[in-house]
This record gives C-alpha cells, structure tokens and sequence, in this order.
C-alpha cells in the first residue's frame, strides 16, 4: 500500500492519504470484467487462469449489480498452469506461447490424452486435481521435471535447435482435446447446480478460443459472454466494476449488446496528430476522403497487398479488432504463409482469423451467435469447403498450409474451422464500410484481420509506431487515419529490420 501511495503521490503532490487504495482479490477482479459489462441480468461467471493469490478456477453468481465466489479450485490444482507446462514441452514461452499451443493443436491428433489424464484427475463435476510429482513449477524453476518427461519419452524442446515435429503437434492436439473436456465438464456441472441459463468467462483460459466455441456447440447454456481482455489486463477493469458495484452499490444499466463498446477504449488521434506524427518520421503520403479510403484500400487487398490499418479508438484487449490491424485477402492461398513469415517474422503455422459482415456470418460459418471479439471457433459451411484429397490428407502437418482447403484458405484451419469476428455498424463504422466495399467487389464479406505488430512488440498504439512498424516489415500500404502511405514511396533509408530484433516467444 505503501509504494501505490508514493506512486501517486508523484504524479499529484496534492494526494494526502492511502484510505482511499482499495484491493480486490485476483478473481473476484476476472468476474467482474466478464459479468457487469456482460449483457445478462443474472449469470454463472466461470473464471480459469494460472494463479490468483491461491485460486485458479472460481465459480461466482452474478445478480444485477452484485457478485459472489460460491466455489474455488487452489493452487497448484491449476488448468492454466497445466496449459503453461504443455506450452514449455513444446518449446514456447510460458505465460506468452499458449495461444500458440492451440494454433498448432489441428495440425495434430491427441494420441497422448490416456497418458495425460495419468497426471489429471478429473472428477464428473470437472473439478480435478494435478499430480505434482510430474511437476516443477511449485518449487522449481521450470514447469515439468524429468518423471513427466520420461512419460512422454521426449524432454522439452529447444527452441533454438529443434524444429517443430508431429511429437509436439500431437502433444498440442491431447492438451487441447483434456482442457475441453475438463471446460466441458465444469460448465456442465455448474448450470445443473445453479440452474441459471447465462454464463460468462474471464481468466486466460477464456481466450482458448476453441475450447469456448465447443461450450456454445455444446448448447449447455442459453447464452455466453466473455471479457475480451480476458486475461490479467482485464483485472484493472474488473477491479474498478467491482469497487462501483460491490462496494459503492451504484444501480447497474445492462446494454443488450454488452458494455464494452466493442472494446474499442484506449486512444485514438486526430487527423492534425497523424499529420504532424507522419511529418516528423518524414513519410509520404497521400490524403482522402472516407469514401476513396474505403475505396482504394478494398482495390490494395483485392490486389493481394498486406495493408495496415490504423483507425480510431485502439481496442483494450489482446485481439485487434479492425482497429490496430493488418488486413489482406483471405481467398489467397499463400496469404498466410507470406503473412507469417514476411510481417509478422513467425512460425508459417499461426493461424489467423477471419473477420466477417454480421450479417453474412451463417453464410460461412455453422455459428449463429456474434463473436465481436474473436474469442469463438466455428466451422466453415461445408459448402465453403474444399475436400483435401487422400494424398493431400497424408502430408505432414505443416505442409498442409500450401492447400487450398476453402474458398478463404488465408483463414481456414487445418481442421475447417475459424476464430471469427464479426463486424457491425455500430461497433465499427469505418472497417464495416470496408468489408462492405471488399463484398460488393468480390462476393466475399470476409478480410484476414492479424494485430498490428512484429512478434515480440505489443500492438501499434500511435501513428509513429504504425509507420515504425509499416517500414521494418513487407507490409505493401499504410491507412492511418485518411492518410494512406505506399511503400514503394518511402526513403528506404527509413526502412528498420525487424525481424532479428526479438526473438520468437
């Protein structure tokens, strides 16, 4: 308490007292960003993460404007850390790389669920309990330990040294299949407990945007709403909910959408901002009206040009929402590839998702519910798809990337499915307006949407890191704003390289 006093105090001499620093616990924070911004009067709240002080998976009710914790899993009983462990075996980063772990998870089968569920126990209510013996992160400095490594015959891979093989695709596929099975099982229990029809989820197990896709598949509640900064960021918003409802007992007004505003609250320029922001980083450019912006970029993407796109508020969250995004064409077939490996200087697997018309989402997808903030999974309509043949399904995993699957290959999985987003009006105006003109042109209401960084950097937040980040890439055309820069018609002494600048996570 001491040290947030003398915090600020320095940014305001005038502040006198600590009385007013309040602490909300870990999980009680994740509940309250995923129920009082949610669209639900009354809700089951599911939270899953690593750890939060002792817990690691809460079930809370939320009524109107208040919140209760019912029932909590404790440390080292963590799904999130059990995540973290398959993500370390497989060579990524703990705490950075799980999102990885679920990319590469269709590329495999779960041949190694029987051994995992030797180190889980799971209950029919989806509680379970972790063996700590195959284990090392309670007392350790790393996540497993020599017994667990000896069950699955291999040690954890070196990242600088070894290449992904179907070992660790396989490995992916079996943890992804147990943390659905235990998601499944838990949300199963709770509604039969509770007897409430809406859920939320928050906690990082909430972005395993597959795993929430089969919750809704599943039909186990009426409806679902999840925090799109579901992981610890979004604890600085579910602390403040909790202090104006909980505490403050202030009337809460429930917008049926949702609260969040598409998600679209951090900052956002003016054109005079991005004008004298471009100037300064001596950039060329052009300048247009909306309607030759919306134009002219549908034309860029049609052309197969990778466009970054920086427009209003940038989202809160660690999605890009067609705020802070790269966008392209999702009907070419080397789109992906070239994405990965030319802008954003990573693996060739990492998918990318899809962001759609609202109202053409059952066209293409077997999913009627909105997913604004791409955190559902969904097939593609079988119509869409393009059967691989005999001798395309026996290729090793990767190299099924080089197949036409659908007629959006840039977005589709290897297993047909998609992390989709849609897009309305309301949320988003100007990237609406887009994927319009992008439709009317091709009869395809659908634009690949990946974040706007470099592997290792966070999202874009200002003019100058989006004309940084625009030249140390093969990024072909910047939109910021009204302002549209072509890279052909750069100093390339402007030019920075990325891609030896971070390490991959």
């Amino acid at each position: 308490k001491n040290y947030l006093f003398n915090k600020l105090k320095s940014h305001d001499e005038n502040y006198k007292s600590d009385k007013n620093i309040y602490f909300s616990e870990h999980h009680l924070s994740h509940a309250a960003s995923a129920f009082y911004p949610s669209p639900f009067e009354e809700a089951i709240i599911l939270t899953a993460d690593g750890v939060g002080e002792w817990a690691t998976t809460t079930v809370a009710i939320g009524k109107k404007n208040k919140l209760e914790i019912k029932k909590e899993i404790h440390f080292p009983h963590s799904l999130g850390l059990l995540y973290s462990a398959f993500t370390y075996f497989a060579g990524f980063k703990v705490n950075s790389g799980e999102y990885k772990l679920m990319g590469l998870a269709p590329y495999g089968k779960p041949l190694y669920l029987d051994k995992i569920k030797k180190i889980v126990d799971i209950k029919l209510d989806g509680s379970f309990r972790l063996d700590q013996s195959y284990f090392n992160y309670s007392t350790g400095l790393t996540m497993t330990n020599n017994k667990f490594h000896k069950l699955f015959g291999q040690k954890p891979r070196n990242p600088e040294t070894e290449k992904i093989n179907q070992f660790h695709m396989d490995i992916a596929a079996s943890i992804q299949k147990l943390t659905e099975e235990i998601i499944i099982k838990l949300v199963k229990s709770i509604k039969n407990e509770y007897g409430i029809n809406n859920l939320c989820l928050a906690g990082g197990v909430a972005l395993n945007c597959v795993a929430n896709g089969k919750i809704l598949k599943e039909k186990i509640f009426d409806d679902i709403w999840i925090q799109p900064a579901a992981g610890d960021a979004g604890g600085s918003l579910g602390a403040a909910l909790a202090m104006w409802y909980d505490e403050l007992n202030n009337n809460r007004s429930i917008n049926q959408n949702d609260g969040m505003k598409g998600s679209y609250l951090g900052p956002e320029f003016t054109q005079k901002e991005i004008e004298d922001s471009l100037k300064n980083n001596e950039a060329v450019f052009s300048i247009l009206n909306e309607k030759d912006l919306i134009d002219q970029t549908s034309a860029d993407l049609i052309n197969g040009l990778a466009i970054g796109w920086f427009q209003g508020r940038m989202e809160f969250g660690p999605r890009a929402l067609g705020a802070r995004s790269i966008l392209a064409d999702p009907r070419s077939i080397t789109m992906q590839k070239n994405l990965n490996l030319k802008v954003k200087f990573r693996e060739s697997f990492r998918p990318f998702a899809p962001s759609i018309l609202e109202s053409e989402l059952t066209n293409w997808f077997e999913i009627n519910k909105k997913s604004p903030y791409m955190l559902l999974v969904s097939e593609i309509k079988k119509e869409k798809i393009i059967p691989m043949s005999d001798e395309e399904s026996k290729l090793f995993g990767i190299d099924k990337l080089n197949i036409k699957r659908s007629e959006i290959p840039a977005v589709t999985h290897v297993d047909y499915t998609a992390r989709i987003q849609t897009v309305s009006k309301e949320t988003n105006e100007r990237y609406f307006k887009l994927l319009e003109n992008f439709n009317n042109k091709t009869n395809c209401p659908i634009l690949v949407n990946t974040s706007f960084n470099v592997r290792g950097e966070p999202i874009v937040n200002t003019p100058e890191d989006a004309f940084k980040c625009f030249m140390g890439t093969e990024m072909d055309v910047l939109a910021v704003g009204n302002y549209v820069l072509y890279k052909e018609q750069q100093d390339i002494a402007l030019k920075e390289n990325y891609e030896e600048r971070y390490e991959l996570d």
